[in-house]
Formats: structure tokens, sequence, C-alpha cells
């Protein structure tokens, strides 16, 4: 062997020392794109880190969360009677937002593997649709399409929406073709099937004087948790995740692994207490134009959390979400691990479009019933925009279930400014467009700056 790669190739020892100095440090290399809170041994190390990061062009949020800001600063100056940052406006805003964040979280799970899907805006409609007529009094008892619970009718409309993903999955992962291809005829499709059912009515209500099961669906929306078991709800929330990440953190201390700081374990659940505590004194604010007060948090509020918490516990603490990050950054490396590609992208649309009915369901809430002018183009759109502008990257491998939140609140605090402006609605698409141009123009150039900067130290 010392042959071969010494007197057979005509090189000597001391030229391949030479080469052997010369050559990239691999493993200093792997170090230096650790993620600040795995390598920093204290909370000072960590924000060192992190600003390195930051300046390397790596931004994570902190983009798309001083975007958030601006609009707040510059909605609540220009705004009548500067009411942008008034409680009942935050509150309006937080509902406005769900559907957009709902719809966003579930593309994210299609993006990550750098697919997209563009039929999620009518499959919202046809999960709000079936949702909405289940619980329809107008047939008698018998009739087994009405007068159904709301729960039951959002379960069974959830699972029809997560049959259309697999149906749409099957087709992409089976048949091979795109998903753009794929998802935009089942938009099509989908927009027909809508109007179908919905017949010559064009539509249908739910109110808060419609009868039992109906009001329930609209008070999904329009419907608020009492002041004290808002408090209690969101100790256990902190509670539970703050536990859940200090147990976790000293454990991996206790076992000689690798562990965020305890100061960032600290600082991290001091953050969800403090975000808790402030959404939760806005809502408990009367909020009220009448007589009568209107005080809470909307259960809109909680739903859209569980998402998002469920989502990234999916996402971040599970094999399935491993693996779809792995399919997501190199779907051949993940098949020669192991890993069942195909699958993994079959539940991608599935959840996609489980998701998008629970979104359904929740228009139908805000929007007091639906009709054939539900806009499931338009839904998609923003959709597919507040992931992005979230965080989530369109070439896949990248994304969190949190950038559906932040991206839809960044969305739906545009729409809601606009809307207090008075401005018509071909304004609020050129806000938003311009936003997304932005998010995505940040994201090109930190993948260029990280690209050319580790070209740069190799």
């Amino acid at each position: 062997m010392a042959g071969a790669g010494g007197a057979g190739s005509g090189r000597t020892p001391e030229d391949i020392a030479a080469q052997a100095e010369a050559a990239p440090d691999l493993t200093a290399a792997a170090v230096e794109v650790m993620p600040p809170e795995i390598m920093a041994q204290s909370l000072g190390q960590y924000l060192r880190a992190w600003f390195a990061r930051l300046k390397s062009g790596d931004a994570g949020l902190l983009p798309v969360v001083a975007a958030l800001v601006v609009v707040a600063i510059v909605f609540e100056i220009t705004s009548p009677n500067h009411r942008y940052l008034s409680p009942r406006n935050l509150v309006d805003l937080f509902s406005e937002s769900a559907v957009f964040s709902i719809l966003a979280v579930g593309e994210i799970f299609v993006l990550l593997l750098g697919e997209i899907d563009l039929s999620i805006g009518y499959v919202a409609a046809i999960g709000g649709i079936i949702a909405g007529l289940l619980v329809q009094p107008q047939a008698p008892p018998s009739d087994y399409m009405h007068n159904w619970p709301w729960v039951g009718a959002v379960v069974v409309a959830v699972l029809v929406c997560a049959a259309i993903g697999s149906v749409h999955g099957f087709i992409i992962t089976r048949l091979k073709l795109p998903s753009f291809v794929v998802t935009l005829a089942g938009q099509m499709f989908w927009f027909g099937v809508m109007i179908i059912i919905l017949g010559q009515a064009g539509g249908f209500d739910v109110s808060p004087s419609s009868p039992g099961n109906q009001r329930e669906i609209y008070g999904i929306v329009y419907r608020y948790l009492d002041v004290w078991l808002a408090w209690v709800g969101l100790a256990v929330i902190v509670l539970l995740i703050g536990g859940s990440m200090w147990m976790r953190d000293a454990a991996r201390r206790r076992s000689g692994l690798v562990a965020p700081p305890v100061g960032l374990t600290i600082a991290k659940i001091a953050f969800l207490a403090i975000a808790g505590i402030v959404i939760v004194v806005i809502c408990n604010i009367d909020r009220s134009l009448g007589t009568l007060p209107v005080i809470g948090v909307p259960w809109v509020v909680p739903l859209v959390l569980a998402v998002v918490g469920g989502a990234t516990i999916l996402l971040e603490r599970t094999q399935f979400g491993r693996h779809m990050y792995a399919v997501g950054g190199n779907p051949e490396a993940a098949r020669r691990a192991g890993v069942g590609v195909t699958s993994i992208r079959m539940w991608a649309f599935v959840i996609s479009a489980a998701l998008a009915g629970v979104a359904g369901i929740v228009a139908v809430s805000y929007q007091g019933g639906i009709t054939t002018n539900f806009n499931g183009g338009q839904e998609v759109l923003y959709a597919v925009a507040a992931a992005v502008i979230g965080g989530t990257s369109l070439m896949g491998g990248r994304g969190r279930a949190i950038h559906g939140l932040i991206g839809g609140l960044t969305i739906g605090a545009i729409y809601n400014g606009l809307y207090l402006l008075s401005f018509q609605v071909q304004y609020e698409y050129i806000a938003t467009a311009l936003v997304l141009l932005a998010a995505v123009s940040v994201d090109a150039l930190a993948r260029r700056s990280a690209t050319s900067g580790g070209v740069a130290r190799v």
C-alpha cells in the first residue's frame, strides 16, 4: 500500500504530507456550522455565536419578526385614531390570521420536500362545506347527512380532506407526476366540486342565532375562553412545555451529551411565559362597542397554537420528522439510508390536506358561512407566502412549524392594517407581494453568503 501511494505514484512522503496539510479541515468546518445552542457552554457564548451567524447571513426568524414590528409601528401611526394596536383590533388580527397560519403550517410539510400543494385553498373549502352541511338542521334527525354533533362533523370533514390529500399524494408518488401539475389540477377540480355541492343556494350561513351545532361551528372564532380558564390554560402550557424543555436538557447533561446552556433554557421558558401573559392580558381587556362586555381569548387562538405545537412535535421530536428533513435535504441519500421516501412524500400531502380541512372550518366560522365566492386560489397563495415569509425554504430541507405561525401573522397584519386604512384589495395583493419578494431575497442572499463563506474558508 505504501508503494502504491508513494513510489508507485511518483510522489515522495514529503509531497503527501504537504498535500494533507493544505487540504481543508473538514472537522473544523463541521464544528463551525454547528448551531450555537449545541456548541455554546453558556448564555454569553450562545449570544456571541448567534451574532456570528447573523453576520454570516443566517438571520433565522429575525427578518420576519423585524418586519412584523415595522408593520405594527407603521399601521399604528397611520391608522385612524391609532387603533391598530388596540386590544380589540389585535384580537381581530389573531382571528384573521388563523386561516393563513393553519394553511401555512400544512403547506410547510410539503415545502420541506421541495414540493408544493396548490390545491389546499379549495380543499379547505371542501372541509368547511362538509362540516357546515353536516350540522345543518333542515332534514329530519333520521337523515344521516344532517343534524350531526359538531365534533363529529369536524372529524369527518378533516378525514375527507386527508383522503383527498392521499389521492394527490398517490398520483404524485406512484405515477411520478409533478406536484405542481397534480395539485393545480386538484385546485380546479375541487373548485368545481365546491360549486356542485353548494348547488343553487350558493352557500349557507352559521351565526350566533343558529341552532345548537351550527352555533358551535360559529363559536370556533367568536366564542371566548373564560378569564380563569385562559390563565389556567396558560399555566398548564408553560409548565408542560417549559418542564419538558428543562427535563430533556437536564437529562442530556447528566448523560454527558451536548445540551443547550442552562441560561438559554431558562430564557426560552421565560420568553414563553411572558408572551403568553401578554396575549392573555390583551384578550381579557373588554373589547365591547356596546353594553355587553366582550372579554376572553377566542377559542381559535388555542386551536392555532395546538396545530403549531403538534406540527412542531411531529417535525422536531419524532423519527417521521427526521426522515422528512432527510428526504427534503437529499432524497437519494435518505433512500440509501433506509428511509421510505415514497411514504414520507405521501404523508406530507395527507397532512397538508388534513390541516387545510381544519383551516376551512375556521374560515367558515370566521366568515359566518361560505358561498361560491370563496377564493381558494387566494388562500393558497397566502399560505405559500406565509410559509416562505416565515422562513421556510422553497428548495426543501429547511422549515419549521413556527414559520407558518409567524408568516401567517405577518400576512394578517398587512391585511388588517390596509383594511383599517380603507385600501382596496388590490393594494393588499401588492403589499403582500413586496413582503414575499423581500423574504425570498433575504433567503437567497443568506444562502449565497453561507455558500461563499464556505468556499472562502476552504
